[in-house]
């Protein structure tokens, strides 16, 4: 630690600097914002540096200058208490958190160096308590050894928070968030930026959202810089954003409490498309409820089941109509569409003859059971006929003296996203 200490000096203006090599280190912090709280909640200490010359310097190429393992946890290490001191004297009274990143490979050593120990002299020497720091392990360096479980051990001893980064790049596992069970999830940008331009990947990480809330984690999405990207983040009901669109990273800390324009323009931006994404949906969806009432109509009325969905058959995008008993039991085949028809493959041939065939799992069954003579309309999923999605709308109603459930599904991969 006295080591590390000699390394940094305080400049005039108040910041600290080191060096190590022939670089020269400093620190710049990027705020991590809730949009529900409309403030920043913790800073992410990023590193820059210049070498000889005052020529900027990426922080890879500063790392993968360590000359040895041992020099590169004296290098990792001296960047934390670079971050830490110029954090600690500019952080107010309000607790705010300190994003640390932290080498997969100091990571794992730590706990054989006297990790915890270091962390914890640091953290004390600067006044800094370990519930305010988060440290960012990269998720597609996460490894099952006996280092790496010490290491979540000790930082978890320590009272710091865990953050798994980069999720959503590469070959990112569920199977690792449940297995180190951090409290904070960052997704990252390529995901981000792909969901703000394809619905359907931002249908997919809404999901992916809920899943990890469902394993206990916050998610951070980090990279945002459009209000397009932003307005995703609220659909998608992530806990925190970081990007160039609220702030670039910046040698000085945002004041926690400091009211931020974009925020605001982001939730009227939120008010404003979700009321008009609803609209569009339900004057989307009316043609084919209205279809599927007036076949529920007829059907009570005693016609068959292929004359009761023509109308709904003809809108686009319709697929098919079945009738569903009180069991979730289909009665009969499906009635199918010419669209349909045309798209069917053969590939989907053993799931094709439904009759028989239990739905009282899907959500379309209960809720039109639960509402008779009310139209009821799923979310977009995966059907069973093909790899692509569809949504369904289901009515429950009596006939032939028993309940049954009438249900028509829409390709909706040729329709606009739901909102």
């Amino acid at each position: 630690m006295r080591t590390l200490l000699n390394a940094v000096q305080r400049a005039q203006d108040g910041r600290w600097t080191a060096r190590h090599a022939r670089f020269e280190l400093h620190s710049h912090f990027q705020p991590i914002y809730s949009l529900s709280h409309h403030r920043a909640v913790g800073h992410e200490a990023l590193l820059r540096a210049v070498d000889a010359q005052g020529r900027a310097v990426a922080p890879p190429s500063v790392l993968a200058a360590a000359t040895s393992p041992d020099d590169l946890v004296h290098l990792d290490r001296l960047c934390r208490l670079l971050h830490v001191a110029n954090f600690s004297a500019q952080a107010g009274p309000e607790p705010v958190w300190l994003f640390l990143n932290i080498h997969p490979a100091v990571f794992v050593r730590g706990p054989g160096l006297g990790g915890q120990r270091y962390m914890r002299a640091m953290l004390d020497r600067f006044a800094l308590p370990p519930s305010q720091v988060v440290l960012e392990v990269t998720e597609d360096m996460v490894r099952r050894d006996q280092s790496f479980e010490a290491a979540m051990a000790e930082a978890r001893e320590l009272g710091c928070l865990l953050a798994l980064d980069d999720f959503g790049a590469g070959h990112s596992n569920f199977d690792r968030v449940w297995h180190i069970r951090p409290e904070i999830v960052k997704l990252d940008r390529s995901l981000v930026r792909r969901a703000a331009m394809e619905p359907r990947i931002g249908r997919i990480a809404t999901q992916m959202v809920s899943l990890l809330h469902a394993c206990g984690a916050m998610v951070l999405m980090e990279g945002i810089e459009t209000l397009d990207e932003a307005y995703l983040a609220l659909q998608a009901d992530v806990d925190f954003v970081q990007g160039y669109l609220f702030a670039p990273p910046a040698p000085v800390l945002q004041p926690p409490q400091w009211p931020h324009p974009v925020i605001d323009a982001v939730w009227q931006r939120f008010d404003a498309r979700f009321e008009a994404d609803k609209r569009a949906e339900r004057e989307r969806l009316a043609p084919y409820m209205n279809a599927i009432g007036h076949a529920a109509a007829l059907l009570q009325a005693g016609l068959p089941l292929e004359a009761c969905c023509q109308e709904f058959l003809r809108l686009p995008g319709a697929e098919l109509c079945y009738l569903i008993d009180e069991q979730g039991l289909q009665i009969g085949h499906n009635v199918t569409s010419p669209h349909f028809e045309a798209r069917r493959s053969a590939q989907f041939a053993p799931l094709r003859d439904a009759r028989g065939a239990r739905w009282a799992r899907r959500p379309y069954f209960r809720r039109a059971l639960d509402h008779i003579g009310r139209v009821q309309v799923t979310r977009p999923y995966l059907t069973v006929h093909g790899a692509h999605l569809c949504v369904t709308v289901s009515i429950g109603l009596r006939w032939q003296e028993r309940l049954v459930v009438l249900g028509g599904d829409i390709d909706w991969d040729i329709q606009p996203a739901l909102g």
